[in-house]
């Protein structure tokens, strides 16, 4: 089942036991949505054109080019968000990337504004239907080739692409990738989980992780602003409203959004780890593929995982980098330091 932007209703995040003639449940629509995006893009300064690039299925990605004459001859820097993000979200970091190379975001299928079909249940499967809407993209977009940028679950996308698709990939940046280590075994006995946590998890593990934001209704917005009172703070040069927290809502509560969710719900094991980890695969990376890792010095993302890639690509290009002052959110966070560390890496290529 297929569900077009454009084709949404206002009404879609609503219990099924509230009559029709009630208010939406969630105050959200595909308009806010894209009207919450168009704020947190409103302060840019470089020209830029918007999309929807068709895909197989009838599927669209919602699509941000920054393609600039001086810059063409570049090999293009592709964005990949995070769990829960879009395009907008790289608001302070668009004017000066694109500065130098082709610059393109994408909100990933199922996610932001692009389409949300169903989602194979089995993890592999899920993760080819991300990697191929990838490919179908960049094919629709002429690219013959491309440096991929991944935070979080983009940074897992962007290696499974790359293994899949080498010959399309001259650079990887992983930004505190997600879903590269194992499950500890010893996870239990050295840090033990209470109880009632346990209790909780097994009470709420068959619903999606952004559930309790629908549950509270109209209460949602309020509840973004105040239990991520620091997304304010990240981008407090360019806003000092509640702008990044609305768009954060609009993202993640409109009801067909949650067809990414489960997708990524999906791929993953208790406690947000990996059922397919990608250390398992890196060996499958060509290594004459390089590779940056960027971490925050203040994320509590285990690092390791960097250490050991660079460990098992021996003959490889691989840097590690952190940025201080930093925490998961890093391209937010530190966006002048970021910046400046992506696109020495982008300078490696050409």
């Amino acid at each position: 089942m297929l569900v077009k932007p454009g084709e949404l209703s206002s009404c879609l995040c609503r219990w099924c036991w509230i009559p029709n003639w009630l208010p939406s449940w969630c105050p959200t629509s595909e308009k806010q949505l894209q009207t919450a995006e168009d704020k947190m893009l409103r302060y840019l300064n470089t020209a830029f054109s918007k999309q929807y690039v068709p895909i197989s299925g009838g599927n669209l990605l919602w699509t941000l080019d920054f393609s600039s004459d001086t810059a063409r001859d570049k090999t293009p820097l592709v964005l990949i968000h995070g769990f829960g993000g879009g395009v907008g979200l790289w608001a302070q970091n668009l004017d000066d990337l694109s500065q130098y190379r082709p610059i393109f975001a994408l909100d990933l299928l199922g996610f932001g504004q692009s389409s949300r079909p169903l989602f194979s249940s089995d993890a592999s499967e899920a993760e080819d239907q991300f990697v191929e809407s990838i490919e179908q993209w960049r094919a629709k977009m002429g690219l013959e080739s491309m440096i991929l940028l991944g935070h979080n679950l983009g940074g897992y996308l962007a290696v499974s692409y790359a293994i899949k698709y080498p010959e399309r990939v001259k650079h990887i940046v992983l930004v505190e990738p997600w879903g590269f280590p194992e499950r500890p075994d010893t996870v239990e006995s050295d840090r033990p989980i209470p109880v009632w946590i346990k209790a909780l998890g097994a009470m709420f593990s068959p619903f999606n992780p952004l559930a309790g934001l629908r549950l509270v209704g109209p209460l949602g917005p309020t509840l973004v602003q105040t239990l991520r009172p620091d997304f304010k703070k990240k981008f407090s040069a360019m806003f000092s409203d509640n702008t990044v927290s609305d768009y954060i809502y609009h993202l993640n509560v409109l009801l067909p959004t949650i067809i990414g969710e489960t997708a990524f719900k999906n791929m993953t094991i208790p406690y947000g780890w990996a059922k397919r980890p990608m250390l398992e695969r890196m060996d499958q990376l060509r290594p004459e593929i390089p590779l940056t890792i960027i971490y925050g010095s203040r994320s509590s993302i285990d690092s390791n995982s960097g250490s050991t890639i660079k460990e098992m690509r021996p003959h490889s290009h691989v840097e590690i980098i952190t940025i201080r002052g930093a925490g998961h959110y890093v391209y937010a966070d530190q966006p002048e330091d970021f910046n400046h560390q992506v696109l020495q890496a982008c300078d490696k290529v050409d």
